[in-house]
C-alpha cells in the first residue's frame, strides 16, 4: 500500500483542531458515590457553613469518619462502612483536606443509582 492520503489527513487534523478551538469540551466526570450519597441525604441540612463553623466536630480524618457515621445513624440511612468512607472522602476532598490514615477508600465514579 502507498502513503496515506496527505490532503485527507490534513483535513481531518484541521477539523480536530477547529473543534478544539471552538471550545468543544469533554463532559465533566461523573460524581463519586460519596458525592451522590452526600447530595442526596445530607446537603439539605449540612450546607458548607456547617463544615466551616468554629464549633465543628470533625477535626481530623478519624473524627470526620466518626461524624459521618454518627449522622448517617441519626438519619437511619443504614450506610455500609464503604458508604461512610466514601462520604468522608468526598467531604475531605471538597472541604477539610485532612491527612488520610490507612483506611480502605474505594471511591469509584457512580455507575448506578444510590439504592438507599
Amino acid at each position: 500500500m502507498g502513503r496515506p492520503d496527505a490532503p485527507g489527513l490534513k483535513a481531518a487534523l484541521l477539523a480536530v483542531l477547529a473543534a478544539a478551538a471552538c471550545g468543544v469540551q469533554a463532559a465533566p466526570p461523573s460524581p463519586t458515590r460519596g458525592e451522590l450519597l452526600y447530595t442526596t441525604h445530607c446537603i439539605a441540612c449540612h450546607n458548607s457553613q456547617m463544615h466551616w463553623r468554629d464549633q465543628r466536630l470533625a477535626t481530623d480524618w478519624a473524627s470526620l469518619r466518626a461524624q459521618v457515621r454518627r449522622w448517617q445513624g441519626v438519619a437511619n440511612l443504614g450506610w455500609s462502612d464503604d458508604d461512610i468512607l466514601e462520604v468522608a472522602k468526598h467531604l475531605n476532598e471538597r472541604i477539610y483536606r485532612y491527612p488520610v490514615s490507612g483506611d480502605k477508600v474505594v471511591s469509584q465514579r457512580a455507575e448506578s443509582s444510590i439504592g438507599h
